[in-house]
């Protein structure tokens, strides 16, 4: 009889443990380790996304809109103002600027209310004379400092500021942020195919004799490759679900710290809805992810270790 004549030996259904991966492979260090990383990514992943919905929100409120403040507000202004402060002077004279699409005057109310983290609750206690502030939203061909020049004439001493100056340099920083996002995600992604791989050669080295001893008898490599994977993508996946589902409730917690800066949202809104709802869609791929992440890792793996038998 030939060796062609020999069948190669079959192992039994996949979910039969014919290798005693089982044990070789624990279910209990490695999904630990694949949670954390899982619920680092999730914190990543967050970040990133959070730092594009402000960026958007900022950009629609603060690129367009210019901040005026006038000095002694209730004073008569100058020439050509006559019968008005000089608040409504310059509200009057911004009224009727070309690209000025709406000038508002804050009461003062509103003015201790944005200088309270400053200055405290009780402002009139400091014998302060507040300015008169106009939020002023205009289209991109107005100029600040042309704008400056003009209210000058009826309220010297006004100061014009534009805010996408600031957008800008939120901007820099959400992009900044967004890097550092990916540059975590990059490097979780790394360890956790490490880890995989790791787990994968001692699980390998564990069960050398009876791998040795199927190989001999005619298993192939993808039989025997496939083994593993199927174990360690269960692994993986089992422990990414639950690092992702362990980070819900501080996403939940930070989107209440932070629910003042984004989007306006009223009582009756849900504090789960207040997540991007790009977020909400990513979460559930990062298991995925993990799941194939250990998949290709045990394969690469064993197949190559099988490559150097002898």
């Amino acid at each position: 009889m030939s060796d062609r004549d020999i069948a190669p030996v079959s192992l039994r259904p996949r979910n039969a443990d014919d290798l005693g991966l089982r044990r070789a492979l624990s279910d209990r260090l490695l999904p630990l380790l694949v949670a954390a990383m899982a619920f680092l990514a999730v914190l990543a992943l967050a970040g990133a996304v959070g730092a594009q919905g402000l960026a958007a929100h900022w950009r629609g409120d603060a690129s367009a809109m210019l901040t005026v403040q006038v000095p002694q507000p209730e004073a008569p202004g100058e020439a050509g103002a006559a019968g008005y402060g000089r608040a409504a002077a310059v509200q009057r004279l911004l009224a009727g600027e070309p690209g000025v699409i709406s000038a508002r005057l804050l009461t003062q109310a509103e003015v201790a209310g944005l200088l309270s983290p400053w200055l405290g609750q009780d402002t009139k206690a400091l014998a302060l004379a507040l300015p008169g502030v106009l939020e002023v939203h205009a289209a991109g061909a107005t100029v600040a400092s042309a704008l400056s020049a003009r209210l000058q004439t009826v309220a010297p001493g006004t100061l014009v500021e534009a805010n996408g100056v600031w957008f800008d340099r939120l901007a820099a920083l959400a992009g900044s942020l967004q890097a550092c996002a990916a540059l975590a995600l990059a490097l979780v992604t790394f360890v956790a195919t490490a880890v995989v791989a790791v787990a994968t050669r001692a699980g390998l080295a564990a069960r050398r004799d009876a791998i040795d001893i199927v190989h001999g008898l005619g298993a192939t490599d993808g039989m025997i490759a496939g083994r593993f994977s199927a174990r360690l993508t269960l692994l993986t996946f089992a422990g990414a679900a639950a690092g992702v589902v362990g980070a819900v409730p501080m996403l939940l917690a930070i989107a209440s710290l932070t629910a003042p800066f984004g989007a306006p949202t009223g009582p009756g809104i849900a504090l789960a809805a207040r997540l991007p709802p790009a977020l909400w869609a990513a979460l559930p791929t990062l298991p995925l992810a993990a799941g194939c992440i250990g998949w290709l890792t045990a394969q690469v793996t064993v197949r190559a270790w099988l490559a150097v038998l002898p």
